[in-house]
């Protein structure tokens, strides 16, 4: 069976190519920014720009940020370099432009400002110092190389002076765009924080799962021995003269031997899934058929009044099941059966490349705080010592197989169970399971 790829790296690289993303979006905004910049100083305030000059800037930083996309929409690992580089393009991009329109007397100077904040945000320490230093080096070559400005310095003038509307500008569009983009790239590293943080967590219970199974194989071994004794002493029981004229002890020695089985069944099933039975452990069969034995198997060995089955799935696809799965969903069933031992029900269907089981009782439902910590170990609601650990062991297997198990309360009363898995981790492909 497949699993999903997971892990720090891919949370990591996943919010690097979301912060290029973002790149990408704000030099979409800066082209359109420029060029209206430039119409309204052209047409508005009749200031003679190098126009053709000014375009040819302008021409390039559309076909890098088109690039840019096409490459960033292939790929999705974005390393701290990549962005540095973006980072200096549009530092080389907008000193150009200044050096075409007065250099630092330009009020839009400001803008290298955005460029160094971004670069504190999304940059190891050495690359945002290097930005730091290139832009002040910028800055400090236009004060002395750049094509004059025809734009009066009237400082005396107030608001009406067109240097201070210009610098007015320039800082609600730095504060603007730094409001939007920051707060985003903020989400996404704090959406990668909580990943990571959610990774750590069910690596320490897949951890509790492996101290479970060592033991639990260890019991298994155990148990193995005083099962076999037992079988005999029941078969010798049933030869006996003495229950063979008693029909009441003949049917409760049925049952023990019913039970004796399902004991068995367990304790080969533990053993299997601790990869003692190897060869035996996968099994190649179809959607609808696994289903349909699983349930008619559960159903012979529990004492279950009244089970509605309802296999709504009518694409069958072959294929491979394993005990652990075979487990995974029993025991819910189990979980099922004990909160409402007189009707549980079992509905199969198919949707989106998802096999999907809803499981429902007409039990309590589980409490509040229980739903808020579903699946976690030794959450439940029978009040055992040790409970809760086999949602909590099939919310890992789920988990494992790329799917999920959910739960809620019914309007109607009960509970409902969903479990979720991926068709493609569990179909059987042409080399084989």
């Amino acid at each position: 069976m497949k699993q999903p790829a997971s892990g720090p790296a891919v949370v990591q690289e996943a919010a690097g190519h979301k912060n290029m993303m973002q790149l990408i979006e704000l030099r979409w905004i800066a082209v359109i920014g420029q060029i209206t910049t430039i119409a309204a100083a052209i047409l508005g305030f009749d200031i003679q720009l190098p126009l053709v000059n000014m375009l040819e800037v302008l021409a390039c930083l559309i076909a890098f940020n088109i690039a840019s996309h096409l490459r960033w929409h292939e790929s999705r690992t974005v390393s701290n370099g990549e962005i540095f580089l973006a980072l200096l393009v549009d530092v080389g991009s907008l000193t150009a432009q200044l050096y075409l329109s007065g250099g630092a007397s330009n009020p839009f100077a400001f803008l290298y400002l955005l460029q160094v904040i971004l670069g504190a945000v999304l940059l190891k320490a050495w690359s945002t110092w290097v930005i730091v230093l290139v832009t002040s080096a910028c800055l400090a070559g236009l004060a002395f190389i750049s094509k004059p400005l025809p734009l009066p310095i009237d400082y005396e003038r107030g608001i009406e002076s067109l240097y201070v509307q210009g610098v007015l500008i320039c800082f609600m569009l730095i504060a603007a765009l730094l409001v939007i983009f920051i707060s985003r790239i903020s989400h996404n590293v704090r959406t990668g924080d909580a990943e990571l943080a959610t990774m750590r967590q069910r690596a320490v219970e897949e951890e509790h799962v492996v101290r479970m199974g060592l033991l639990a194989s260890g019991a298994a071994h155990e148990l193995g021995t005083p099962l076999a004794t037992l079988s005999v002493i029941l078969g010798d029981w049933r030869r006996m003269k003495e229950f063979k004229g008693n029909p009441e002890l003949l049917e409760e020695i049925g049952e023990m031997e019913t039970q004796l089985k399902r004991c068995k069944t367990i304790v080969s099933g533990i053993l299997l899934s601790a990869g003692e039975a190897r060869g035996e452990s996968s099994v190649k069969t179809t959607i609808n058929t696994f289903l349909d034995e699983l349930v008619d198997e559960w159903r012979d060995s529990r004492p279950v009044k009244s089970f509605s089955y309802e296999n709504r799935i009518r694409q069958d696809s072959p294929v491979v099941f394993d005990s652990a799965l075979k487990q995974m969903i029993c025991n819910v069933l189990d979980n099922a059966l004990e909160a409402s031992p007189n009707w549980l029900g079992m509905e199969a269907t198919r949707d989106d490349g998802n096999v999907t089981l809803r499981i429902t009782d007409a039990g309590p439902g589980f409490p509040e705080p229980m739903l808020e910590d579903f699946g976690k170990p030794y959450q439940s609601s029978k009040g055992k010592p040790g409970g809760g650990l086999g949602l909590f062991l099939s919310v890992n297997v789920a988990r494992k197989l790329g799917g999920a198990v959910s739960a809620r309360n019914r309007n109607e009363g009960g509970a409902e169970v969903m479990i979720t898995l991926p068709l493609s981790a569990i179909k059987l492909e042409e080399e084989g399971a």
